[in-house]
């Protein structure tokens, strides 16, 4: 039996120690390795490498996946990549996460940063990109990669930033796009109006209040129908989120500290409310999809994403409504509403591509080669013509190939639809004026609180509640509460093991543990005290 001189000595360092294996275990530090690239990629062995990615009624961008994929192969006959396409980010989103418990993730998944961002809170679930991407064998443009690859210079950097984390890159940009404003021209013309090349928001609500005017018989003067709306925003997140970067005004830094619930948001919020009031603004979430109001003359000016503009204008490829009720104008694309036309800000945002962890770093290296094919020149010219998505690489964007697409506008209203094209072309002359936002474990969470004030706001106000420096308190107590933001703090984006605060259920579990062990250690400490008392 070991006998201890001085137990009472050994319950601080029992007890720190406990506590940190506790804390590594609930919530500790996430460690991702980096990955070690083989010597060599042995393509004398056969991977099935499963490829998750997104896509909902656009047959072209499935059939550019088909392509892509069997292109890949007949490059690589030993991989066999296995797609599953989804029809909608979320779904991914959900998947993974479900999937990270079981370790059956995908190979490659076409996801968001910040959803990448929430992936990372498990060990070594994502592969940082670093070493393979500057691999001058394997890496984008390796000497021994059977396709012409783009160079790590040759990423447009603003879209490649947001792919780091922690100081890491942990996933390729895919295709990048920002949001529009998409302008009847005819409407606002007939109030009186030109439109300038940069809008402010100032002129936006003027003409949306000018719109509502009505005929004698309650139906509007600028339609002549029962239904105006004469803005509509499809994302309020994107919409907050814009307004308060324009004015300087706090969101959250890169630490993931959360300055969101500050004067110029409440500030904003009851501007908003003003015009939800009178009939002139609206959201997606709402009244529905701004592109079928805007394209039925029910609409003047509708956000929407550069990638939605295959929805927008009358002759739009793809649309929701009835033929019969589109009505014939003049669309125009300019930049989201401005505080500042001399230092417009417009936020930029796509899916990217990232890589699972696996056992086998040979499958990881498939994987690679795989998601650094989704770079090259065909791949990203033939998606980007599809929506109005722009290529993330400058040696696609300044390709004779690329420069020729837009060259074409207005000379079919598919592949070269003109308002399409404006859009792509829109962010193709404002990269310097783009923006993202920070991401971390729990900006996701984030992004929809600042969505979800403005969708309550709006939702009151058509409910005539008293929108007040009292509802307001209470706004932003419940949504802090409703997306949980007091748990996510202090994410730097600096070190993988700051994840933010703890949840309450997680600090309750660790002080029920602790204490059960402190009872156990302060048993122990007794019996042996009673065992060296002299009888």
């Amino acid at each position: 039996m070991i006998k201890l001189r001085n137990p009472g000595s050994l319950l601080p360092a029992v007890m720190m120690t406990v506590t940190a294996v506790l804390l590594s275990g609930c919530h500790g530090s996430r460690q991702t390795n980096e990955f070690v690239i083989p010597d060599e990629f042995d393509t004398g062995r056969h991977y099935d490498i499963v490829f998750w990615a997104k896509n909902d009624t656009n047959k072209t961008q499935t059939q550019i996946y088909n392509q892509a994929i069997a292109d890949f192969e007949a490059l690589y006959p030993n991989i066999t990549v296995n797609m599953r396409l989804y029809t909608d980010y979320n779904k991914i989103y959900n998947d993974v996460i479900t999937n990270i418990s079981t370790g059956t993730t995908p190979n490659v998944c076409i996801t968001y940063p910040d959803h990448i961002a929430t992936y990372m809170t498990g060990d070594n679930v994502v592969v940082p990109l670093d070493g393979l991407m500057e691999d001058p064998r394997y890496g984008l443009g390796g000497s021994e990669v059977a396709f012409d690859s783009p160079g790590s210079d040759e990423i447009v950097p603003e879209f490649l930033d947001e792919c780091r984390l922690g100081g890491s890159c942990y996933a390729l940009p895919f295709m990048r796009s920002t949001e529009a404003l998409y302008i009847n021209k005819d409407y606002v013309n007939a109030l009186g109006y030109d439109i300038p090349d940069v809008v402010t928001w100032d002129y936006v609500w003027e003409v949306s209040e000018a719109a509502l005017a009505k005929n004698n018989d309650g139906t509007y003067a600028l339609n002549g129908k029962d239904i105006m709306i004469p803005f509509i925003y499809k994302s309020t997140d994107n919409m907050l989120i814009s307004m308060l970067k324009q004015q300087g005004a706090g969101y959250s830094d890169d630490s993931g500290n959360i300055s969101l619930f500050n004067d110029t948001t409440e500030s904003d919020l009851y501007t908003i409310s003003g015009h939800v009031a009178t009939g002139a603004f609206s959201t997606f979430k709402i009244s529905g999809y701004p592109g079928n109001f805007f394209n039925a003359g029910e609409c003047v000016f509708a956000v929407d994403s550069t990638a939605g503009a295959t929805w927008m204008g009358s002759s739009a490829p793809l649309s929701d409504i009835h033929e019969n009720d589109i009505v014939n104008f003049e669309t125009v694309v300019r930049p989201i509403p401005q505080y500042d036309t001399s230092d417009p800000k417009m936020i930029s945002q796509g899916p990217s591509i990232c890589i699972f962890n696996k056992d086998d770093p040979q499958e990881v290296m498939a994987s690679w080669l795989f998601a650094q094919y989704m770079l090259t020149n065909d791949v990203q010219i033939a998606y980007s013509s599809t929506e109005g998505y722009v290529p993330v690489t400058t040696k696609a964007q300044e390709s004779s190939q690329y420069k020729d697409y837009l060259a074409r506008a207005g000379e079919d209203a598919d592949e070269h639809y003109d308002v399409k094209i404006a859009a792509a072309e829109l962010l193709l002359g404002n990269m310097q004026n783009t923006f993202t936002t920070p991401v971390f474990n729990g900006s996701t969470a984030l992004r929809n609180a600042a969505g979800q004030l403005i969708e309550n706001v709006a939702k009151s106000t058509r409910r005539h509640e008293t929108i007040d420096d009292d509802y307001m308190n209470k706004l932003y107590s419940d949504v802090e509460s409703l997306y949980k933001l007091d748990q996510y703090g202090g994410a730097s984006k600096d070190s993988q093991s700051q994840l933010g605060e703890l949840p309450v259920a997680s600090k309750l579990l660790i002080l029920c543990i602790g204490a059960s062990w402190m009872g156990i250690i302060v048993y122990f400490i007794v019996q042996f005290a009673k065992k060296k008392r002299p009888d």
